[in-house]
């Protein structure tokens, strides 16, 4: 009974120092705001190529390293170009040969010795050994292998003396200047993207990178696919960012941070509701100063602040600290704290 009695005291106690109490409450406040969606991302080059052997033989050298930047035009490998060399000198002599032939056919011809078709036949041979020689050029060009643009060398798949077989993989090259980023948007927000993109909206997007900090450039969403993916739902975006210093690799990963516009949205501080059951609520003060829960629905999740699109309006009175001193249907003593003032100090508590 003496134990009884005195949790029937501190009880009391408790009860009568909370009645002193004043809490601070606050009301939503419906204002235009932005939310950033975060979507995994995966970072690929403008241009990134395989490299092959066009020619079977041994690679006799190799004049670039691995990471290196390699202008067009510049040499990169070169496969033993001894048999090359061969066919074209056996090419041209060929070649030389049926041009006088051809030349003794004309002067023939002209002194009417021989039939025009004779002299045709001697032109056909002139032509077919100048084709001859022009495809050895060809092949006897395949054993140097030049840069197509300008990028950046991949690990090298071959060394030097290595025999290699036509269409064998020397290395791949990217073309870093311009990164394309690739991400997947689920379909009620491409529905909202197009909307906004409609009035101008929505176009600039900027890439989170593995390490947490924000890349320099800002992206522009240049490309969406034609189809959704039945599976995920999801349809891919690709946005386009420059990268002047090379910083961005082929084959990277991160995020990209979209900004949208939320035009005359009800806020209210996160730090003013509490869950039960995966549900959302608020303590609301009614005209009694008594305080009830009420649901809400949440729209979106901003820095500290809640969007609500349901179970509040603008004049309501909103418990904003204290949310577990009270109880269902208790009378309190408020001080009433400015919507503009609840948020602008949320961030400076926070930290």
């Amino acid at each position: 009974m003496v134990w009884y009695t005195g949790c029937e005291s501190e009880k009391h106690e408790e009860g009568h120092e909370l009645a002193h109490t004043k809490f601070h409450v606050t009301s939503p406040v419906r204002m235009d705001t932005t939310q950033t969606l975060n979507y995994v991302c995966q970072i690929h080059s403008i241009r990134n190529i395989e490299l092959r052997a066009l020619e079977e033989g041994y690679l006799e050298e190799i004049y670039v390293d691995e990471g290196q930047f390699v202008k067009k035009g510049q040499k990169m490998f070169k496969i033993m170009p001894m048999l090359y060399e061969a066919e074209l000198k056996k090419a041209q002599a060929e070649a030389r040969v049926t041009e006088i032939e051809y030349q003794n056919a004309k002067s023939l011809a002209d002194q009417n010795i021989i039939s025009p078709n004779e002299l045709a036949l001697a032109e056909a041979h002139f032509n077919k050994a100048k084709a001859e020689v022009a495809l050895a050029e060809v092949h006897l060009g395949f054993t140097t292998i030049k840069a197509p643009f300008d990028g950046i060398v991949n690990r090298l798949e071959a060394r030097e003396g290595s025999l290699l077989e036509e269409g064998e993989l020397l290395t791949s090259f990217s073309d870093n200047s311009k990164m394309w980023v690739y991400f997947n948007v689920p379909e009620a927000e491409y529905l909202d993207f197009q909307t906004n993109a409609k009035k101008g909206n929505l176009a600039e997007v900027n890439l989170l990178m593995a390490n947490g900090k924000v890349f320099g450039e800002t992206g522009k969403v240049e490309t969406i696919t034609g189809e959704f993916n039945n599976e995920t739902g999801n349809i891919a975006f690709r946005a386009t960012f420059p990268n002047p210093t090379g910083l961005l690799r082929h084959g990277e990963t991160g995020s990209v941070l979209m900004s949208v516009p939320l035009d005359n949205s009800l806020l209210i501080p996160q730090k003013t509701t509490f869950e039960i059951l995966d549900k959302r609520y608020v303590y609301v003060v009614g005209e009694d100063n008594v305080i009830h829960s009420r649901q809400i629905s949440v729209l979106a999740e901003l820095p500290h602040l809640f969007v609500v699109d349901g179970g509040l309006e603008e004049g309501d009175k909103i418990l904003l600290e204290g949310l577990r001193l009270v109880r269902e249907n208790q009378e309190i003593a408020y001080e009433f704290v400015q919507p503009i003032t609840a948020i602008s100090t949320l961030e400076l508590y926070a930290e």
